[in-house]
């Protein structure tokens, strides 16, 4: 499930770094102002793509057999970005200075909690110390599968606190929950490649792991995550990506029926169950009018069990988000006309996750995720592709 963030790192001349969020617009952007009231705490900075390149609407007189200009260019587009993806490697998206926390799995899961509370990020890959191996990526998911262990024996809490990172596989097959891949990728292998991997995986992020020549004993790099990705797109490839110039609603990007949804009111522990059972990274907050007031992110989990308090889980959702921290970065809007070139313009400036799809008057009409942007650029207009047929 995909990132409380990091903060911005000093970006190389591959990756820029990341712009604080686009005031609030009339284009797609919502203000707290709304006819509810607001709690306070629960305010936030809506933003939307720039809509002044969505194009007007005219009437087409070739047959739909033949590509259009407007589909020569973003097929055009497309490929100059697989292109670019192919010649460079997962090293690049790196910036020149991070920071890498690496947990031992020996680790009890209550202290890897607040370590990542107190570095302030959301993931961080595992190590097998006695065996000298990488041992796969601690994610907020799991996290969500020891909540689950929880409810099903709520007797065993003084168990619960005594897990290691050891256990998350047995945690797991307790639940009846289908272990996640453990992959990774070499980060001199292309970028493609990894793309690539995620996608098939359902992977939002993925460790490079290197193997020492002589030793063959192998050595965490870093994490790249899909947002990471599309930026390093969008800062080194606008010569392609603003050719993609087809509305949302043309290309099918996103997700429009059977949204799942919950309130202000709404407790922490429900939306979680609604996350496991739709296998979903958020959830849409929104008014009795189907107005987007928030999001409830699968990272907003890990402040609500700090110190294994899972007490706090039947608290509201609105309590939870209070709880976000101050650099939090909003949340993104668009609409279905805005373009795949406007959304990338605003992953360029600004730290996206996700885009949240509202019409005119704010109500809710879908979720554009980062996989949904990836797997267009990287899989439309591929008539055959395993990826394709096990997405």
């Amino acid at each position: 499930m995909d990132d409380a963030r990091a903060p911005p790192e000093q970006a190389n001349p591959g990756a820029s770094s990341e712009a604080s969020p686009l005031p609030p617009t009339s284009a797609g952007g919502i203000t707290a102002n709304g006819p509810l009231p607001i709690r306070q705490g629960h305010e936030l900075p809506f933003v939307a793509p720039s809509s002044y390149l969505r194009p007007k609407q005219t009437s087409r007189t070739m047959s739909d057999k033949t590509p259009s200009p407007l589909d020569k260019d973003e097929m055009q587009g497309l490929k100059g970005v697989r292109e670019f993806l192919k010649v460079r490697t997962s090293y690049d998206v790196l910036p020149l200075s991070f920071r890498l926390v690496v947990l031992d799995i020996d680790l009890l899961i209550k202290k890897s909690l607040n370590i990542l509370i107190q570095n302030g990020i959301v993931s961080a890959p595992l190590w097998d110390s006695r065996n000298s191996t990488f041992a796969g990526l601690l994610t907020s998911t799991d996290y969500i599968n020891v909540i689950q262990y929880y409810c099903q024996f709520p007797d065993q809490l003084n168990q619960v606190d005594q897990f290691r990172l050891s256990s998350l596989r047995d945690i797991e097959k307790a639940i009846g929950v289908l272990p996640l891949e453990t992959v990774s990728v070499h980060p001199t292998k292309p970028l493609y490649e990894a793309c690539r991997r995620m996608l098939k995986t359902r992977a939002r992020r993925i460790p490079l792991v290197d193997v020492d020549d002589e030793t063959q004993r192998e050595t965490v790099v870093s994490v790249i995550t899909q947002y990471r990705i599309l930026k390093f797109i969008a800062v080194n490839n606008e010569q392609h990506t603003m050719l993609l110039k087809k509305p949302v609603r043309e290309i099918g990007l996103g997700t429009y029926s059977n949204l799942a949804t919950a309130t202000m009111d709404s407790c922490v522990l429900d939306v979680i169950h609604l996350m496991v059972k739709h296998n979903i990274s958020a959830v849409p907050i929104i008014d009795r009018d189907n107005k987007l007031l928030n999001v409830f992110e699968a990272v907003d989990v890990i402040p609500c069990i700090k110190g294994g308090a899972y007490d706090e889980l039947s608290a509201s959702v609105g309590d939870a988000l209070s709880k976000r921290a101050d650099d939090f970065a909003g949340i993104y809007t668009c609409s279905e006309e805005d373009r795949l070139d406007s959304i990338f313009d605003t992953i360029r400036k600004s730290r996206v996750h996700r885009l949240i799809v509202v019409d005119d008057e704010s109500r809710l009409k879908g979720i554009i995720s980062l996989s949904d942007i990836l797997k267009y650029v990287l899989l439309y207009g591929e008539e055959e592709d395993d990826i394709r047929a096990t997405a």
